[in-house]
């Protein structure tokens, strides 16, 4: 079994991470896609959307994908987690003769500050979603072609329907009401 992880905070999910899931799951040579949201991303100090109804949202927007799953491995550990616990969770789950690890090119820059770095090159290889903006050394990485304008920062800083996958268009206009977006 070829697998592919997708981690990341998804604070909110947007349409740039169900794109690249599509290109994923069109382009790699892979059985399953395992989306995993994060509790707390390690480079940060806190979250806008609680991590269970980010995994809520997550389920949402991926159950018409087949091949799709979405892994609450790090959040029920309720605390930041890091990237190689995570794959060797689901590596030991699965038991995948192939593992991708999929990030944004917005990570590239600082992924040599990741736990166990050097550990985790050996057990996956990364794959870049390229994004709008930046310009990052990527060449020694299999590369996802998405360049789609848009972030979680920005879309927290100002709800656009438009960069909202339409499974959860209802959350995020329910949430608007019921809480001030920043």
């Amino acid at each position: 079994m070829k697998i592919a992880i997708f981690g990341g905070s998804f604070d909110p999910v947007h349409i740039a991470h169900e794109t690249i899931v599509e290109v994923a799951l069109k382009n790699l040579d892979i059985d399953k896609l395992i989306v995993v949201p994060t509790y707390l991303n390690p480079f940060k100090t806190s979250f806008y959307l609680e991590p269970k109804f980010r995994f809520e949202l997550l389920k949402k927007v991926f159950l018409p994908y087949p091949n799709v799953e979405i892994c609450d491995y790090e959040i029920k550990n309720d605390k930041v987690s890091y990237t190689y616990e995570t794959v060797s969770y689901i590596k030991s789950l699965y038991k995948p003769s192939k593992v991708y690890f999929i990030i944004g090119e917005d990570n590239v820059r600082n992924l040599h500050k990741w736990y166990k770095i050097e550990e985790l090159k050996r057990e996956v290889e990364f794959v870049v979603a390229t994004r709008v903006g930046f310009n990052q050394n990527i060449e020694d990485f299999k590369i996802l072609d998405i360049n789609i304008d848009i972030s979680s920062t920005n879309l927290r800083e100002q709800i656009d329907l438009k960069f909202v996958p339409k499974a959860i268009q209802e959350d995020i206009l329910n949430l608007q009401k019921g809480r001030k977006i920043e």
